[in-house]
């Protein structure tokens, strides 16, 4: 449940923590965040190499890159413009392939 003036949380498997500053949770202040863009131009600020893994240059998510807020896919919702509230966990899944 979103709480006033919490914060919302962006979570990154192992494999995108290094170009997160080693980290795999950033809690974002949820004062002036309100989309999933909003959310990761707040830690790209931090974390410039994670953004360019997940954005590409003109700011799409690139192909590989699935983002959820709870268990919804953004790209089936607003995409990026998909809104973000205190207390929501938005999750960050490459794609995974093989044979």
């Amino acid at each position: 449940m979103s709480e006033p003036g919490g914060a919302v949380e962006l979570r990154l498997p192992g494999l995108l923590a290094d170009d997160a500053g080693g980290r795999s949770v950033h809690r974002v202040a949820a004062d002036g965040v309100r989309t999933v863009a909003d959310l990761l131009d707040a830690v790209a600020t931090d974390c410039p190499r994670l953004d360019r893994r997940l954005r590409d240059e003109t700011g799409v998510l690139r192909p590989y890159v699935n983002v959820f807020v709870g268990a919804d896919d953004v790209r089936w919702a607003q995409g990026l413009a998909t809104p973000v509230r205190a207390g929501d966990v938005v999750l960050v899944l490459p794609s995974v392939a093989g044979g």
